[in-house]
Order: structure tokens, then C-alpha cells, then sequence
């Protein structure tokens, strides 16, 4: 029904277009909603673009009749204008030849000159088809790309999942190792603490029960002697006369009075006076204190650490590592867990039979995923052993002077100082020092291509009391 009334009933005054929105006037005339708004808005009165007639209300309601109209004609004439490939325009019903650039969509030339489109650049739809395609095509490439981006993520944190997993089974496994080194050395110290004092039970025992028979063999003799007294008492005068001087003599020669027994008591502070301190104290020669923890998370695969976390050396690469941030992909490098930005702290390694390290300190941001000298420029600063030639990695390296192969190196970091120091701890001797106005948090840092070890060395815990 709609499809047979002219256009121009369904136009709208001002755009001269098919009613997008309409609204009604009071004076019967009706206006896309934007039109009118475009036209109030430049008029000094709200006003009938038509008649002139001022409209009374701000917002004049929706002619919901004539939309229908407009939207069945509009529908009507995309379905009867519709031929193969080439839709005509629905406005004007002509061919779309053209395509705007600026609006993004296809155009008749009745459009182009329309107000709609009118300055607007345009392109036959054959030249803007291609151009199209070409923008899609490179669109989907892109997208294709980060989908690939997206799933390597995913199954790289599938496998980050399964690392976790194993992670947390190894460690599990060798804490309850650890702990039950201490629950047999416990139980150890205990059954010696117990067996010392029970043999000092009988120590002091035996001692009270000697000093107890010297007692009775005393108090025997005394028995006795009084006995002997009083017959001599119940004897005839000159009877006791003639005995008194050998009586009365072998009184003041009887056994002298017994001594207080002093330390034959349990020692109870010797077992319990800082008992658990004690058992702590001794408990250093299985635990020791290390300076230094090194960080398995950023090891390169090709780097084996102990089990302790203290000691490392170059072997088959594992392949069952993620490839995470903080990991060293392109050369053999790990770093301690701590990073320092204050104070003064010392370390020191056993480099032994290793003949290809380099030692010292990084910063916390150096690059792990790229190969860069360990110089103070790219954030390192450290010594180095390789073809039988000790360098300080400085900016150019610098050749060091060792008399004796080192079997062991300390480092010395003092930040708020500036300083990095190596020595020879064997003799105290300084082989280099590094002096920088550090900003950034360091790392101990080492690398080695070498199946033997370099080990961080244990240190002696040392107690102040407040």
C-alpha cells in the first residue's frame, strides 16, 4: 500500500529525503526530528519551517503513522529494485554507482548532490570495491596474526600450568627432605642429651651410695666404741682407773665428723639452661647459613642448579622450562633472588677447576632475552675468566694481574657507596673495583659454560645481643 504513494508525500520539507524520525507540529506539518532541531536551533523562534506558525511545545511528539509509512516504502523499494548484483538506491531509487568515502557507504548521484553528501569525496563502486577488499584482506592478516599471538599465550600458559604443578611436587618433595635431615638430627641430639644425663644420674648416685657405706662402716665403729665405754663405766673403780687412759684416748681419736656432700646433685642447668638455643647452635653444622640463594625462575635452561639453590654448571639444555619473563633465553646467566639497594653486603664463590665464568653484579632490568656484553653500559658490572685470561668486563675490557689461579672470589657490593670490589679472599688482595652511581636495584649475577661447578660458600651466623 505504502509502495504506490508518490515520494514526495513521504519527503521530508527541509532535507527533501525519506522521513528519517518523524515528528508533528501542531499545525499539522511534519519534519525529520534532526531537521527541526537543526532548524530551531539556528532560528530566534520555534517556528514551522513551513507556516511560520510558532509550535508550543519543546518536544513535539513522534509521528509514529507516517514512520511506518516511510519504513514500509523504503522496504518496498529495496525488495522490487533488487537486480543481480546492482542495488539500486533507496532514496532515489537509481543506481548505486559511487561509494563516499567520508560516510562509508554506497551512493547514487541523485545522493551525491544531495545535502547528505554534498563536498563528500567519492569513488565508483568498482574502485572502492577492490580498495575494500584489500583493507579487509589486510584486516583479517592482522587479526589472524594475534589470534595466533593469543593461542601461543594460551597454550604457553597451559604449559606454565604444568610447570606450577611440577614445581610445586619438587619442592614439596625435598622440604619434607630437609625436614626429616632435622627430625633425625633432632631425635639424634635428644637421645645423646638424654644418655648424658642419665649417666650422670648414675655418676651421682654411685658417689652418694660410696659415701653412704663410709657412713655405716662409721657408724659401726662408733657402735662399737661406745659399747666398750659403757662396760668400762660398769666396772670396778681400779678396774676403770686402770683402763681410762686407753679408753678415754680412743675417744678423741674416733673417726672425724662427715663432710657436707657438695656437687653430687644433677647439673639441671647444663640440660636445660638455653636448651633449644644450644641444639639451634649446633644444628649450623647441617644447616648452613648461605649468603646468597640463586633464582631458579631465571635461569637458562642450559644452567643446572643444587638442589640448595647455591651452586650451578653448564649442562644439556632442559626443555621443560617456560619460556617466562624473568628467564635468560640466549646465554648461560642466572641471578640471586635478593636484589640490593642499600647497605653493604658480601659474597663469596668457589670457582675451582671452572675455566669459562664471569661474576659480579646486574641490574635489575637487564635485558634476558637478547645477548649483550656484561659491561657497565648494558647494567653489569663484573670479572670474568676465559682462554686462561682474568678481564674486568669494563668499557673496554681491562686484562687483571692474578699471580695464582683463583680457587675462590669475593665480592664486595657497597651502594650507597658506588662500589663493587673483587678480591682474592686467599690473600686479601683487591683485583678490581667498579665505581658507579647506582639508581637501580642489583642482582648477584654469574654465568658459566662450564660442567664444573661455582659454588656460593656457606658463612658462620654471628649473634649480638640487644
Amino acid at each position: 500500500m505504502s509502495t504506490s504513494l508518490p515520494e514526495e508525500d513521504l519527503s521530508c520539507p527541509v532535507c527533501c529525503e525519506i522521513f528519517q524520525d518523524p515528528v508533528l507540529l501542531p499545525c499539522s506539518h511534519s519534519f525529520c526530528r534532526r531537521c527541526l532541531e537543526r532548524f530551531w536551533k539556528s532560528a530566534l523562534l520555534r517556528s514551522c519551517p513551513v507556516c511560520r506558525r510558532r509550535a508550543s511545545k519543546k518536544s513535539p511528539p513522534s509521528n509514529r503513522a507516517l514512520k511506518n509509512l516511510c519504513e514500509a516504502f523504503q522496504l518496498g523499494k529495496g525488495q522490487g529494485n533488487a537486480s543481480g548484483s546492482n542495488l539500486l538506491c533507496w532514496r532515489h531509487g537509481e543506481k548505486l554507482k559511487l561509494f563516499c568515502l567520508v560516510d562509508q557507504e554506497p551512493i547514487c548521484v541523485v545522493c551525491q548532490a544531495s545535502k547528505m553528501h554534498k563536498g563528500h569525496d567519492c569513488s565508483p563502486t568498482e574502485e572502492a570495491a577492490l580498495e575494500c577488499k584489500d583493507k579487509i584482506s589486510s584486516a583479517i592478516m592482522v587479526l589472524q596474526q594475534k589470534l595466533e599471538v593469543f593461542n601461543k599465550a594460551r597454550q604457553s600458559s597451559a604449559f606454565i600450568l604444568e610447570h606450577i604443578k611440577t614445581q610445586a611436587q619438587r619442592v614439596e618433595r625435598q622440604m619434607k627432605e630437609e625436614f626429616l635431615k632435622l627430625h633425625q638430627f633432632l631425635y639424634a641430639e635428644e637421645e645423646r642429651r638424654l644418655s648424658a644425663l642419665k649417666e650422670e644420674e648414675e655418676q651421682c648416685v654411685t658417689a652418694v651410695k660410696s659415701r653412704d657405706e663410709d657412713y655405716t662402716r662409721s657408724i659401726g665403729s662408733l657402735t662399737e666404741l661406745i659399747n666398750t665405754m659403757e662396760q668400762t663405766l660398769k666396772a670396778e673403780d681400779l678396774t676403770l682407773l686402770q683402763n681410762f687412759k686407753a679408753t678415754i684416748e680412743g675417744t678423741w681419736s674416733t673417726l672425724q665428723d662427715p663432710e657436707r656432700m657438695s656437687g653430687c646433685l644433677v647439673d639441671e642447668s647444663k640440660y636445660l639452661g638455653n636448651l633449644k638455643y644450644k641444639v639451634w647452635e649446633k644444628m649450623q653444622t647441617i644447616a648452613p647459613y648461605s649468603p646468597l640463594i640463586l633464582d631458579p625462575n631465571s635461569a637458562h635452561p642450559c644452567l643446572t642448579l643444587s638442589d640448595d639453590l647455591t651452586s650451578l654448571h653448564y649442562s644439556t639444555p632442559n626443555q621443560g622450562l617456560p619460556s617466562n619473563p624473568e628467564r635468560f633465553h640466549i646465554s648461560a646467566e642466572v641471578l640471586g633472588c635478593t636484589a640490593f639497594n642499600s647497605s653493604s653486603h658480601n659474597w663469596e664463590i668457589e670457582v675451582g677447576d671452572n675455566e669459562d665464568w664471569i661474576l659480579g653484579l646486574a641490574s635489575e632490568s637487564v635485558k634476558r632475552d637478547q645477548e649483550v656484553p656484561a659491561r657497565p653500559e648494558n647494567g653489569f658490572w663484573t670479572i670474568c675468566f676465559r682462554d686462561e685470561q682474568y678481564r674486568a668486563m669494563s668499557s673496554p675490557p681491562t686484562a687483571l694481574q692474578v699471580e695464582k689461579k683463583l680457587q675462590r672470589v669475593l665480592i664486595q657490593l657497597n651502594w650507597d657507596k658506588g662500589e663493587v670490589v673483587f678480591l682474592n679472599p686467599s690473600y686479601q688482595e683487591v683485583i678490581y673495583t667498579f665505581k658507579h652511581a647506582f639508581t637501580e636495584k642489583l642482582l648477584p649475577y654469574f654465568y658459566t659454560q662450564s660442567k664444573h661447578p661455582l659454588r656460593v660458600l656457606s658463612k658462620p651466623v654471628l649473634l649480638s645481643i640487644n
